[in-house]
């Protein structure tokens, strides 16, 4: 008898219709989607990406098992039409309106995000919506369950004994200063299966966000990756994430404006393999004047962070999908 997957299991599965369905004022919610939508795809049972939703009707199917016509609610709350409101361009202040179109993201009063809906000039008016991009997003899809395959369970993630391997995929640990940029990166890489953010090469058990971010547990911000070593090389994820830091490699302690031994960065390997194809790509960036402050270390145990860290810029608006170019914005 086929079972049906467990958290943490790999996920085949083939998407033939994902539909948005209109809310109650007749408006298409989250059009278009912000991940791949059609064909055979790959998920991380409860590990992220695609809808919250999507996760739990798969796990409700057994392997060959088609559904059709099934409501996936975003799982991101629900649209609140009194945070959507109407201001004067005028009011505006300083911000240029030429510079600004539908989906740009503003901050107002009190450090508020919102997100530019409509523009009408004619009215010297713009609407600006105070909800989270992706609430109140529900689909209805066909979806076949074609593949189940055994994962790393919730209490086998940290540091692998099995140097980082599954069965036919493998797992990868980086840090790239905050988060939330590179896991997106990783999530548009065909091949990458799973992501999560959390904390890694600290002495302190089950630290939290608040904690690391004292500097005083020794952690640094990091992302976990589950690939397939057949779509994706783990030289080319090591290339992405050093290309992400570009100068930042030769800095201690900082990436970007972030300052402090919680935003270092690192490439943590799992086995020998992946050791020797970082060692030799760490060697050439330090053949200059420079001294590379990147970590190259051992994996240790990994902490996965807090769950409004996971997916974030996903489930701020920017996409998903494989291989999308959009500029990653990591603060807005």
């Amino acid at each position: 008898m086929a079972r049906k997957p467990k958290s943490g299991d790999i996920c085949t599965f083939t998407l033939s219709k994902f539909e948005p369905i209109s809310s109650g004022d007749d408006k298409l919610v989250l059009e278009p989607p912000l991940f791949d939508t059609e064909g055979t795809l790959q998920l991380v049972l409860d590990g992220g990406n695609y809808l919250p939703g999507l996760h739990k009707l798969l796990s409700t199917m057994s392997v060959g098992e088609s559904v059709k016509g099934a409501k996936v609610d975003g799982g991101y709350g629900s649209y609140n039409p009194d945070l959507a409101f109407d201001i004067k361009t005028s009011d505006l202040g300083a911000i240029d309106i030429s510079q600004i179109k539908v989906g740009t993201v503003l901050q107002i009063q009190n450090g508020i995000k919102v997100r530019v809906t409509k523009i009408d000039l004619n009215a010297d008016s713009i609407t600006l919506d105070a909800n989270p991009p992706m609430a109140g997003a529900a689909y209805e899809v066909d979806v076949k369950l074609d593949k189940v395959e055994d994962g790393i369970k919730d209490n086998e993630w940290g540091y692998l004994a099995n140097g980082g391997e599954l069965e036919g995929y493998k797992v990868a640990t980086f840090g790239l200063g905050c988060f939330w940029g590179g896991e997106l990166m990783y999530m548009r890489v065909p091949g990458v299966v799973s992501t999560h953010v959390g904390y890694t090469q600290g002495q302190k058990e089950n630290p939290t966000y608040e904690e690391v971010c004292t500097g005083t547990t020794g952690h640094t911000e990091a992302i976990r990756i589950v690939y397939d070593p057949k779509a994706v090389s783990y030289e080319s994820l090591v290339k992405m994430g050093l290309d992400r830091l570009g100068a930042d490699v030769y800095k201690k302690n900082q990436v970007g404006n972030d300052r402090g031994t919680q935003y270092r960065s690192g490439v943590y390997y799992h086995n020998d393999d992946q050791k020797k194809i970082a060692e030799k790509m760490f060697e050439e960036l330090g053949s200059g004047d420079k001294e590379v402050q990147t970590e190259l270390k051992q994996a240790t145990t990994f902490y996965t962070g807090e769950e409004y860290h996971q997916q974030y810029l996903l489930k701020g608006g920017q996409s998903a999908k494989k291989e999308s170019t959009e500029t990653i914005r990591c603060y807005g």
